[in-house]
């Protein structure tokens, strides 16, 4: 092999190795910026107006990292410590390394914005088993559900108007949404003022998730209870039901599609959560699940009895739930 083959591959390693540094480094700078500005600032942006500001902060970024990476890391740390005058890093060499990136960084950003969109849309965790087809056919899961629901919603909707009430409503479930991947639970769906969160089963009973999620949506919204005042004169309460039991999953859908849970423990959660202003109560469940997830050690659990719920033929035996 030539000299002149030694010098070509050391140049082709070192671009590789200068994009490599050059990668690790844009994906750990991009990837702590975008997490704090989807959290702080995207909220409430079209996906128009992000996906430029990402556009452009990207460049940006590329830019402050390339030239910490040539002028900095390359000519002030490396040059000086390694040999290397069999390696030809030029002003060719150094564009055609920029280029590479900027092109890698451009097909990256399409990448990674498709794929939040998506999980923003179906939900994280959802987007995989859907790609790979498995609720193409119905599937037999067992799952915890929370049915939530804003308390006094017609009174508020009537003090505030459609517009300021739906407002209202986009921000509780902001809250909420900030207080879901802290429990492992997923959104299944909204409806009006109603929000539908479910767990698999393992996830829900692990730490008391299914439970301790509805407490810490309470302190969500207690802690920015004057922001609610001075907008909205008033803090969201939502009463919920929880349940837990099999359902059918399955994808519908071919102009829109999403993944559907069928079966009467859906029914049930819906039931008790509708029987919680009979009762004064914010938290109910079925004895099922409190008994299932053993919760009676760390929360006030009182019966309420055997209910006849609307739709049921059984009785079902309900229980609400307080913080000690």
């Amino acid at each position: 092999m030539t000299s002149a083959n030694f010098v070509m591959g050391d140049t082709l390693w070192s671009s590789f190795l200068l994009a490599l540094i050059l990668g690790f480094l844009f994906g750990i700078s991009f990837g702590m910026i975008e997490y704090y500005l989807e959290n702080r600032i995207f909220r409430r942006k079209s996906l128009g107006r992000v996906m430029i500001f990402k556009a452009i902060l990207s460049f940006i970024v590329s830019l402050i990292l390339f030239y910490i990476i040539r002028y900095v890391l390359f000519e002030k740390l490396i040059a000086p410590m390694v040999d290397l005058s069999n390696i030809k890093v030029d002003e060719e060499s150094w564009k055609y390394i920029f280029y590479l990136f900027l092109l890698h960084t451009f097909f990256m950003n399409i990448i990674i914005s498709f794929i939040n969109q998506m999980n923003k849309k179906f939900g994280p965790g959802i987007l995989l088993p859907l790609l790979l087809g498995k609720y193409r056919s119905p599937k037999e899961e067992e799952r915890v559900f929370m049915f939530m629901d804003l308390q006094s919603s017609t009174s508020i909707a009537e003090n505030l108007g459609h517009i300021k009430y739906s407002a209202f409503i986009q921000e509780s479930f902001m809250d909420i949404n900030d207080v879901v991947p802290k429990f492992r639970a997923e959104i299944y769906q909204y409806v009006g003022d109603e929000i539908v969160i479910s767990w698999a089963l393992s996830e829900g009973l692990k730490d008391l998730s299914c439970i301790a999620f509805y407490f810490a949506c309470e302190a969500q919204f207690n802690k920015r209870a004057s922001a609610y005042q001075n907008e909205y004169g008033t803090v969201p309460k939502f009463k919920a039901g929880v349940h837990l039991g099999k359902v059918t999953a399955v994808e519908i859908g071919e102009i829109k599609r999403d993944i559907a849970y069928h079966g009467d423990t859906l029914n049930t959660t819906a039931r008790i959560q509708s029987v919680c202003n009979d009762y004064g109560k914010y938290l109910l469940a079925s004895k099922e699940l409190i008994d299932f997830a053993k919760i009676t050690a760390k929360y006030d659990v009182a019966s309420i009895g055997k209910i006849q719920l609307k739709g049921k033929r059984n009785l079902v035996d309900i229980m609400s739930v307080e913080e000690k």
